[in-house]
């Protein structure tokens, strides 16, 4: 692997900032400790501009090569962590409890901020780049509210690429998929309503259990059973609570959580409607009531056909080849990015390591010379010094 020599000397400060980052976790648009250490590196590196503030607590450095501001490329890394407790055993851990990195947005950070020192030294490109470092991308929607808050127009962002750690893909290696990627991701509740009583007389009870039991079997015939068979959908009931905790107690009331992933509109329409009409139909036959609340979350992430190609090309100039990435389930609000401006989303891989949103997952610093080249190349690639 081509790695820069200046990036491999690099590596161990890299590395150093990314287990910083790793100890003093934080949530959703709550990043002011990690903001703030993002944005003094950022100023303490020579960026021509840093801006706080985009998106809540997102934060944006600006970095000109050779010739002036010119044409403006964006590179997006994630900063927040999730609320799961650490098992990994590292001598970095989360120092606060119940919050840990377990998706990787620590060494994202990291690596876009060893990319940033590495072009505001060598400034070997034309036009601007913008660091972006978003806030609120496990829920909330982060990546909208800083497009939503002018970013793309404030920055003159022409493109924008973004990149995620995967576990299961060889170390420093890199994966990427034209089109759709990464799934919509809607969210739906539903509490079954009937008559609750004492457990040894079910026929005075409407039971809520039963009910909703049949529900959560009916739901998965929307995947088997209504959608086309060459089409993707995944429903899933995540959360079944009753509003009974006794052994002798038939529940009135159950409330349910899931999730459904789609990867085109028709399936998303077909599913929403589906689920209301499953839930309401058996609900009524056994003479409860079934209320039902679907919210439309994460749009599909779909990468530009054309900046594909270009991602990859930087990815094979590091790496030697790209692979063709799978289709993914999990949802990305760099969906809102992409929406925005036209760029690719690419995977870099984290070699043979616990799962994303596991409490052993860690980030392996070893990916993060790839990563870092990986930035710089496309960067000298998408804006070629004069």
């Amino acid at each position: 692997m081509p790695i820069r020599n200046r990036i491999a000397d690099m590596a161990p400060e890299i590395a150093a900032w990314r287990q910083h980052l790793h100890r003093r976790p934080e949530l959703g648009f709550d990043t002011h400790e990690t903001s703030a250490f993002v944005a003094d590196k950022l100023r303490e590196i020579g960026c021509d501009d840093v801006v706080t503030g985009i998106g809540r607590t997102g934060v944006v450095g600006l970095i000109h090569g050779k010739g002036g501001p010119g044409r403006c490329v964006g590179l997006r890394a994630d900063m927040d962590a999730l609320p799961i407790t650490e098992a990994t055993g590292a001598a970095y851990a989360s120092e606060v409890r119940g919050k840990m990195h377990a998706c990787g947005h620590d060494g994202h950070t990291a690596m876009l901020l060893g990319a940033a020192r590495y072009l505001a030294e060598t400034r070997a490109f034309g036009g601007t780049v913008a660091v972006i470092f978003q806030p609120a991308e496990e829920g909330g929607g982060g990546g909208e509210v800083m497009v939503q808050d002018g970013m793309m127009d404030r920055f003159g962002i022409e493109e924008v690429y973004g990149m995620h750690n995967w576990p299961g893909l060889p170390l420093g290696s890199f994966a990427i998929r034209a089109g759709a990627f990464f799934a919509a991701t809607d969210v739906f509740e539903i509490d079954v309503i009937g008559q609750g009583g004492h457990a040894a007389k079910p026929h005075e009870t409407i039971d809520a259990t039963v009910v909703a039991a049949e529900i959560v079997g009916a739901l998965q015939t929307i995947a088997s059973r209504v959608a086309d068979p060459t089409k993707q959908v995944v429903v899933s009931v995540t959360s079944f609570e009753t509003s009974s905790t006794a052994f002798n107690v038939i529940p009135g009331r159950v409330h349910m959580k899931g999730t459904v992933r789609t990867l085109e509109p028709e399936v998303q329409d077909m599913a929403e409607a589906r689920i209301a009409r499953i839930a309401e139909g058996i609900a009524g036959a056994h003479g409860a009531e079934a209320q039902v609340r679907y919210e439309r979350n994460y749009p599909v992430m779909a990468n530009h056909h054309t900046e594909t190609a270009y991602a990859a090309e930087a990815a094979r100039a590091v790496a030697g080849d790209c692979a063709a990435a799978d289709l993914v389930m999990g949802g990305e609000d760099f969906a809102y990015m992409l929406e925005a401006r036209p760029g690719a989303y690419i995977l870099v891989g984290n070699g043979d390591t616990a799962p994303l949103h596991s409490a052993k997952f860690d980030f392996d610093d070893n990916a993060i010379p790839a990563g870092v080249s990986y930035w710089a190349t496309l960067v000298e690639q998408r804006l070629p010094a004069a």
